[in-house]
């Protein structure tokens, strides 16, 4: 028997129906298996009731010393598990000892996972998303609130109830935040698809990588497949850490959010707080039918020369300007990068060695339920994928806004209540709405001729108005390309020091290649930034072209 055959390893052979564990649980039916364990729903004869209980796979050329962390790994994740009370994570009511292999007993959740819905049914609407998605950060507040990470959040362990139930569960290789790992060095635990860039640079996991596979899950859950996926394990590490995301185009209003949880950088993520506050708003059925295929709200990326932006400046109340600069990318100069990237891929390329050739306790890729490894074609068929959206409409005018007609650049948006209209200067085709206040600025240009590439652009501007010293102390948050209303798009987000106080930018630039280009722009103080950046989110949702024409 091929040691991938022998499901579990308990001293007398396989689990089956009708088998007593503990002298307290006989198993039932096997229900589910994963990379770690098989699943069974048991009768518990003591309180008569039926209960899940998993069970690790222990293929037979285990050392005992690979046996035995294994198992208190085990044990780890129940009390792990244990320590959470929420009602969208499983609960955890036992860890019993078969024959020394140690079991774990929780709440039989009678509803699919997510991933077996996905692959009868299809992806998921933008709405029904959202409401999966507010259930699993709801959870993950809840364990890292606990001090425990997921460190395996992915379809196959998100469970949806007929009732509306959304429950994470399978903490199997949760690990305590505070508490040293168990892990071997060069050994990575999880499913590859779901896995940070920053894991798969050798560093340690926290809050933030759980998020990136939440994001990883959205986007499936919106596309039908995995937002990396390659033709094998190591094509897809290296997508993941340095591939750009192809944008979700079934994601709808939902596609800001994913693209920001899939950010490079641990740092430019939002943190769990924020992700619920939004996916709240966006299960809003209403709000997700009327804004679709929108960049993140954290963009930045000033507009183009001839545009807005740091050519020419406005000025506020205190002196300082009120726009920004267009940023972009990676900073210039390829062979500097170059040398980067290949460090970093090979850093990948190690970790990913050392667990191809020692990690016996995990899979690179999690299995199917029948146990046999996933398809994993570079690119989906397209059956997998999602029937192309229609052009979308824009939302509503928001409460305490109007619409405003800008004739002469063809296009109308929804402005603030009391912010006062400028004209930019004379070599700049735009428009600005400034607030009471006098630090917070909206600008809305165009230029003639869009660019065939938003980021190259992007790229050029920055450079141009770092040397021409437009940015004082400035500094790049983020630079991508992305897609708006399935035109070409680049979003860019950075920080300059005004004379009186840091500021903080982002922008949005787009058109049809050959056509008109359009930027969305706004700057405010960096200390008021979360106060004011829902305006850009409410003017891009809401933006019309031909004079208010949806």
């Amino acid at each position: 028997m091929h040691d991938e055959e022998r499901e579990v390893w308990d001293g007398t052979g396989p689990d089956e129906p009708g088998r007593l564990i503990a002298g307290r649980y006989r198993l039932v039916e096997r229900i589910g298996r994963g990379g770690m364990g098989t699943v069974w729903r048991a009768e518990d004869e003591v309180l008569g009731r039926h209960v899940a209980i998993k069970k690790l796979h222990v293929p037979a050329r285990l050392e005992d010393a690979e046996r035995d962390r294994l198992f208190e790994r085990t044990r780890r994740e129940a009390r792990s598990a244990a320590r959470i009370t929420h009602p969208n994570v499983v609960v955890v009511h036992d860890v019993a000892d078969d024959q020394g292999l140690p079991c774990i007993v929780m709440e039989h959740v009678r509803a699919p996972a997510l991933d077996d819905i996905l692959k009868k049914n299809g992806p998921l609407t933008a709405h029904e998303a959202a409401r999966v998605g507010l259930g699993m950060v709801a959870a993950l507040r809840a364990a890292h609130g606990a001090e425990v990470l997921h460190r395996d959040v992915k379809p196959g362990n998100v469970l949806l109830g007929d009732d509306g139930r959304v429950v994470l569960t399978d903490f199997g290789i949760a690990v305590v935040a505070d508490t040293s790992t168990l892990t071997r060095t060069g050994e990575l635990v999880g499913s590859m698809d779901f896995l940070a860039p920053e894991r798969l640079r050798g560093r340690d996991p926290a809050p933030a990588s759980d998020l990136w596979a939440l994001g990883a899950t959205l986007y499936q859950a919106v596309q039908g497949y995995p937002p990396f996926r390659r033709n094998t394990p190591f094509e897809t590490a290296y997508a993941i850490v340095f591939d750009a995301l192809e944008p979700p185009a079934g994601a709808q209003a939902l596609a800001p959010l994913i693209e920001e949880l899939l950010a490079k950088d641990p740092a430019d993520r939002p943190s769990a707080g924020e992700v619920e506050l939004r996916l709240r708003e966006l299960s809003d059925a209403t709000a997700v039918q009327n804004g679709l295929h929108f960049p993140p709200d954290t963009l930045g990326a000033a507009p183009a020369s001839g545009r807005t932006g740091p050519t020419a400046p406005l000025v506020n109340a205190t002196g300082a300007p009120v726009t920004g600069a267009p940023p972009t990318g990676a900073p210039a100069g390829g062979r500097g990068r170059g040398r980067r990237r290949v460090a970093l891929w090979a850093t990948v390329a190690t970790v990913l060695a050392a667990l191809a050739l020692g990690g016996t306790l995990f899979a690179l890729q999690s299995r199917d339920k029948d146990g046999s490894p996933p398809q994993s074609g570079a690119e989906p068929s397209a059956s997998d994928k999602q029937s192309p959206t229609p052009t979308p409409k824009p939302s509503p005018v928001p409460p305490g806004y109007r619409l405003v007609h800008e004739k002469q650049l063809g296009v109308s948006f929804p402005v603030p209540e009391g912010w006062t209209r400028k004209d930019l200067p004379e070599d700049n085709e735009g428009v600005a709405y400034i607030d009471p206040a006098g630090l917070v600025s909206l600008r809305v240009a165009t230029v003639d001729f869009a660019s065939t590439d938003p980021l190259q652009r992007w790229k050029d501007d920055e450079e141009r108005s770092v040397e021409e010293g437009k940015l004082p102390g400035y500094r790049q948050i983020r630079m991508q390309g992305t897609a708006y209303r399935g035109m070409p798009a680049a979003i860019w987000e950075f920080t300059w020091q005004g004379r009186a106080r840091e500021f903080r930018a982002q922008d949005l630039g787009f058109g049809e290649p050959g056509k008109t280009e359009y930027a969305i722009y706004l700057s405010a103080p960096s200390a008021d930034w979360d106060t004011h950046k829902p305006v850009f989110a409410k003017v891009r949702n809401g933006f019309r072209f031909d004079g208010g024409a949806g």
